[in-house]
Order: C-alpha cells, then sequence, then structure tokens
C-alpha cells in the first residue's frame, strides 16, 4: 500500500490522538468521515498502524527505577535468554542489537533489592551492564515521512 501525504496527515492525527473521532480527523485532513474510516482501516490491514496502546506510568503505579540493562550473553547462553526473557514482567522492551553487547532491555523495578534481584536472575547468561533513567528526553516521538 502506497501512503501518500494524505494518509501520513491522518497518521500524524492518530500519532497525537488516537482516540480523536474520524470528524475531528476529517476537518483537519480535509475529508469526509467515513473516508478517514476506510483510510485507517486499509492503513490497519496492511500492517502500516500496527496498533492501539495505552500507556501506563510506572512511576504512579509504584515502580521506583526504570533502568536500560545490556546483556552480553556468554557462549551458548544467548538462545536460552532470548526463550526466558519474555518471561520476565520486569522487561517493557528488548531488542537484540549489534556489536558488544547482544541485549538491550528497558525494565522497571519496584526498589533496589528487586534490581539487584533481577540482576542476578540476568548474570548466569552473560555480562550485564545497567544505566538507570533519569528522564525522558524524547518519549514516543511521531514516525514522519522519509525525506
Amino acid at each position: 500500500m502506497s501512503i501518500d501525504n494524505l494518509n501520513w496527515k491522518i497518521l500524524n492525527c492518530l500519532q497525537k490522538n488516537p482516540r480523536q473521532p474520524n470528524t475531528v480527523i476529517g476537518r483537519e485532513v480535509g475529508i469526509s468521515s467515513p473516508a478517514v474510516s476506510e483510510r485507517i482501516k486499509k492503513m490497519e490491514d496492511s500492517g502500516i498502524i500496527a496498533g492501539y496502546f495505552t500507556v501506563i506510568s510506572p512511576f504512579e503505579v509504584g515502580y521506583q527505577f526504570k533502568a536500560i540493562i545490556t546483556l552480553r550473553a556468554f557462549m551458548g547462553k544467548l538462545k536460552p535468554f532470548l526463550e526466558i526473557v519474555k518471561t520476565y514482567d520486569e522487561v517493557l522492551n528488548c531488542y537484540r542489537i549489534t556489536g558488544n553487547e547482544n541485549i538491550v532491555m528497558e525494565v522497571v523495578l519496584k526498589n533496589q533489592k528487586h534490581l539487584e534481584a533481577f540482576i542476578d536472575q540476568l548474570i548466569v547468561y552473560g555480562e550485564t551492564k545497567t544505566q538507570i533513567v533519569l528522564s525522558h528526553v524524547v518519549k514516543n516521538n511521531d514516525l514522519k515521512p522519509m525525506k
């Protein structure tokens, strides 16, 4: 499916507020509500729109730490780690990467003891490095058309 200028305008509206009515989007981009609905449905069906979700503040629900943890897997431990990491409730995002480390995880933790216990679970799979997140500088930036 091609993404024309109008589709990008619709996507921009949805990235700002995915809950806004199609009538509002239609007024913003200059087409009817049914036309907006049809375009959104086509972008959902083609996989361009991958989903809608609720963002929960970890700090407001009791987590004290957000951390970035990298893992450099020991020989033979990467594949088992790739399976077990899916079961960790602490992991918000996990990426397999290139470079010296194999894995980057974004995690949330209740406190220092929770961080220590979580790292203890990881060190059987490899060498870890942990950075505590202090604040967001850029958060969920909108995806824009390629130039």
